[in-house]
């Protein structure tokens, strides 16, 4: 029988040396370890704390600082999420500057129109000069210090047709109206309802016209909206003017958006501080000999495009011979076609959106199958949510 002993007293002394003084040495490395990243804590915390103080005196003791949040607030007010602006200028000041600014829309709105705009042959005749022949459709790039975007010109003013969607329930692409109604190029047109900006489409605000009949209008034939139009002899009409109005005028394309801000070739907006905030944009316009003008700027896209004020559309314009110019919808609804093919970058994280209304280039406008899509239907009962 064999007999199992244990280790020896050499083997008992050496083997709490052999494990206990590799573990000191482990302790001491994770305490090490531990005092490096208390400190660059530390340090970073206190970095930003002291980077915050600066940017917060800066932010809202200072002239530059001031404007720059203003100007962050009024991008605010253009969105579905106004009520955010709250936090940078607070809730009394907020519905102040709202208040501010729909005060001077109304203002600009009641500027009368001198038609300084003369079209076809009457300005051939006053300038008694053959006028050359004009392509029907351009688009020239225009840039700025913060935004890039274009500027699609239309000869024709009577070329032009507002489109609406083709099918109940749901708004329709810019891109899908140009290829379904076999347009030469579109941008977006009116306002809508948007909840959360995940909206359907389908319900415009205010009033839509096309081919001079009404297709949607959510208020009174004697209730007045802010009109952006074209009327039989392809005038731009801008404005406030109810429903009742604009068939009395003959106005056959119309949607509701504002404000306008070039009347009799003066611009209305002063400095950058009224331009509305920083977004992107769709704006349009005329020249004398009756072009119409579209910018459409991209934003929201840091490293490309941040958006444009008003006041710097206005100057576009203004340096293209505008005599009239208007507000359209914006936003993520921006968006110019040509040629069935998107031309910008709309801003929408969901692609191009679907809209109630569009402004459309035509050969011919007059074989563009556009039918109101409304008709029949109880317009309260619309849910804009709905998909």
């Amino acid at each position: 029988m064999s007999i199992q002993t244990g280790p020896n007293r050499s083997q008992l002394r050496a083997a709490p040396a052999a494990s206990v003084k590799p573990a000191k040495k482990k302790k001491k490395r994770l305490t090490k370890k531990s005092s490096f990243w208390a400190t660059l804590f530390f340090y970073t915390v206190s970095v930003l704390f002291f980077f915050g103080m600066v940017f917060s005196v800066w932010f809202y003791l200072t002239e530059s600082g001031t404007y720059f949040r203003f100007m962050m607030a009024d991008t605010l007010i253009t969105t579905q999420h106004r009520h955010w602006a709250a936090y940078l200028i607070g809730q009394e000041e907020l519905d102040k500057r709202v208040e501010q600014y729909w005060k001077r829309f109304e203002d600009y709105s009641d500027i009368k129109d001198q038609h300084l705009v003369q079209i076809g042959p009457s300005l051939a005749a006053s300038s008694k000069a053959k006028v050359p022949e004009k392509e029907l459709v351009t688009i020239e790039p225009i840039e700025g210090k913060n935004f890039k975007g274009y500027l699609l010109s239309i000869s024709d003013p009577k070329k032009i047709r507002i489109a609406v969607p083709g099918k109940v329930g749901k708004g329709e692409k810019v891109s899908s109206m140009v290829q379904r109604l076999g347009a030469i190029a579109g941008v977006n047109a009116g306002g809508f309802v948007d909840p959360e900006w995940k909206g359907n489409g389908f319900q415009p605000t205010g009033i839509v016209m096309s081919g001079g009949k009404i297709f949607y209008n959510d208020g009174g034939m004697n209730t007045p909206n802010h009109v952006v139009g074209i009327d039989k002899d392809g005038l731009m009409i801008t404005g406030k003017y109810s429903p009742a109005e604009l068939l009395k005028m003959g106005v056959q394309e119309a949607v509701t958006f504002a404000p306008r801000f070039i009347v009799n070739g003066q611009g209305l907006i002063k400095n950058q501080a009224d331009g509305w905030g920083i977004a992107p944009r769709t704006s349009m316009a005329q020249k004398q000999d009756g072009t119409i003008m579209f910018a459409i700027i991209d934003g929201r896209q840091p490293g490309y495009s941040i958006g444009a004020t008003l006041f710097d559309i206005q100057n576009i314009f203004l340096e293209h011979g505008a005599v009239t110019a208007a507000n359209l919808d914006g936003g993520s609804s921006t968006v110019l076609v040509k040629d069935n093919k998107i031309v910008n970058k709309p801003s929408s994280e969901y692609g191009e959106r679907y809209l109630p209304t569009a402004w459309l280039v035509f050969d011919d406008p007059h074989k563009a199958d556009i039918r109101n899509i409304w008709e029949g239907l109880d317009i309260r009962k619309i849910d804009p949510s709905k998909w």
